[in-house]
């Protein structure tokens, strides 16, 4: 796994250090694993984890973010007792990544609240190169 990049030091408007950020030439990619890129396979299944193939256009497009020095970590709703499965599939087909969080609530539809900047992009079938377009998205009323 790579390394990861150094965070810049922030400070609130009464001078009390806050959580700091990364620059901001650098994505923080938070990136499901399960029939996003590979086949959707459920924690029920686990002989299956080891034998299904990744979507190439994904190792492709990750290992390209990687290289280009963003960050990569997988969030998957696979349980703790499925991580060593997981880390040797990913190594197996060459995946860089920098990290691995186990245990994503399952069923979808999430919604992420955080005090950061947070970009969301739904899979739909192919990684490709991003591009920006608006859409509407849900806010805190000021």
């Amino acid at each position: 796994m790579g390394e990861n990049k150094e965070l810049k030091t922030k400070l609130g408007k009464d001078g009390k250090a806050i959580s700091p950020i990364l620059n901001e030439d650098v994505i923080n990619y938070l990136i499901d694993i399960d029939g996003t890129i590979t086949e959707d396979v459920p924690n029920e299944e686990p002989e299956r984890m080891l034998t299904c193939i990744p979507f190439p256009d994904a190792l492709e497009i990750l290992n390209k973010w990687y290289d280009e020095g963003q960050i990569i970590t997988f969030f998957t709703s696979r349980t703790e007792e499925h991580r060593a499965y997981t880390e040797t599939w990913l190594k197996k087909h060459g995946f860089k990544y920098h990290g691995l969080l186990m245990n994503k609530p399952r069923g979808g539809n999430y919604h992420w609240i955080d005090n950061h900047l947070v970009k969301a992009t739904r899979f739909n079938g192919k990684f490709t190169d991003l591009i920006t377009v608006k859409k509407d998205i849900k806010v805190f009323d000021d």
